[in-house]
């Protein structure tokens, strides 16, 4: 890897040792990518994916006490993914008991933390930063020094800025000395795709569906989708925004995806087109066969597969306002035809912190706590994470928490008739 002299500066210690020491650390990873260089981050704002303090996680507040102590400052403010725990998602007290006094006990500490290190806010904790209520949305163009999955997908795919998917810490590093090796996703060629995936479905293609089909398919790949703008349209608006967002995540969750580019629709996709197309690529037609296909193979590992389902999760990656709203119609909707006032299974929507102050701004609010239904600014993945909790029959529209937990996956559709309707979960 060839440095620059402040690079090479920085390196032998010109800003200490313990700065020199983060630069090794970068110097490294970029070695280990075959990077030709380090390049500039260049986004306003960072965005770290460790936001839990769990007990066990005491070698990564041991490192950020050593950059504290160095006085070794972020280069750039940032938000985090977020918060594990909310007394308002249910859970009874022995599973109270593991979250509080042999899971997440350094909650606080940790938080503390990431204040002087540079945290936006305290409400800075969601997984879908860049949201406009967020105020963290990368420019097109931007590096970045990301690792949240499905936040690197979108603002590579949705918003055009440049991002590898990098690993838990070493976001927070690029973010201190201000560079990231430039490999991947950073590049031109590496950001053609290798694959051309045709949607030839009868209708639209449930997002997260969609995304593991593609994901599973592909893996780290970057595909060419021909197809889906013929039921999302060509523009980013809002429904458009919050489709992908959910296609996304489950492309990189089910696979390993971190950019995709959409025919007609995504940024880079509209501005080239085909020549995004890598010479080779190969082919994978998706119909609606093929996506029964991939939702019928989904293990369940519940002990009794056929339980009634105890909880159900909606918003992983986070719930936009748009999504709240339009559950809320379609949840009241669900209820009338059921007859019933109230949904019959615990049901929780997560959505960002600052989304769900506009969100209880509207009349859609109350109207939806009528339902019965919570909001919350959880992290769903980080609850299921408790051996108690995940032995409990737990849904979800997710397929990146159906990937990482013991939750059972339904199309929006299923979640709404299940939890309107109760009985067993089929």
């Amino acid at each position: 890897m060839i440095l620059t002299q402040e690079q090479q500066a920085i390196l032998d210690g010109a800003k200490g040792e313990t700065m020199a020491k983060v630069m090794k650390t970068l110097v490294m990873y970029g070695d280990a990518f075959e990077a030709e260089k380090l390049v500039p981050v260049t986004s306003k704002y960072n965005h770290l994916v460790t936001s839990f303090g769990l007990k066990v996680m005491s070698p990564v507040y041991d490192l950020m006490q050593q950059l504290l102590d160095a006085g070794v400052a972020s280069g750039q403010q940032f938000s985090v993914d977020p918060r594990p725990l909310d007394k308002n998602v249910p859970a009874n007290f022995l599973q109270n008991l593991i979250f509080n006094k042999f899971m997440y006990t350094k909650q606080d500490f940790y938080e503390k933390q990431l204040k002087e290190l540079g945290l936006m806010s305290d409400d800075a904790f969601t997984c879908t930063c860049y949201m406009d209520e967020m105020g963290n949305k990368p420019q097109k163009g931007d590096v970045l020094s990301w690792a949240e999955s499905s936040a690197v997908v979108y603002a590579n795919s949705v918003l055009g800025a440049r991002c590898n998917r990098n690993s838990g810490i070493i976001d927070i590093m690029g973010s201190i000395v201000g560079y990231v090796p430039y490999f991947g996703l950073l590049t031109d060629e590496g950001r053609k795709a290798t694959w051309v995936v045709k949607v030839n479905t009868s209708k639209k293609p449930e997002a997260q569906l969609l995304g593991s089909a593609i994901g599973m398919k592909v893996m780290e790949d970057v595909p060419y989708v021909v197809g889906l703008d013929k039921w999302i349209g060509t523009e980013l608006n809002d429904a458009a925004c919050a489709y992908l967002k959910d296609f996304g995540a489950a492309t990189a969750s089910n696979g390993a995806v971190g950019l995709y580019h959409i025919e007609n629709l995504t940024p880079e996709a509209v501005e080239l087109g085909e020549k995004l197309i890598a010479e080779g690529a190969r082919e994978y037609i998706i119909d609606d066969a093929e996506l029964e296909r991939v939702q019928s193979e989904y293990p369940v590992i519940w002990k009794n597969p056929d339980a009634k389902p105890k909880l159900c999760f909606v918003g992983c990656p986070h719930l936009s306002l748009e999504q709240l709203k339009d559950w809320t119609v379609n949840v009241e909707a669900a209820l009338a035809k059921s007859g019933k006032k109230k949904v019959v299974i615990p049901t929780v929507f997560t959505a960002a912190p600052k989304v769900l102050e506009a969100f209880n701004k509207t009349e859609f609010a109350p109207r939806l706590k009528a339902t019965g239904i919570i909001t919350s600014y959880i992290c769903p993945l980080m609850y299921m994470n408790n051996p108690l909790c995940k032995t409990m029959p737990v849904i979800t529209s997710s397929n990146k928490l159906r990937t990482y937990t013991s939750a059972k996956y339904y199309k929006d559709s299923q979640i709404l008739d299940i939890i309107t309707q109760g009985g067993a979960a089929q």
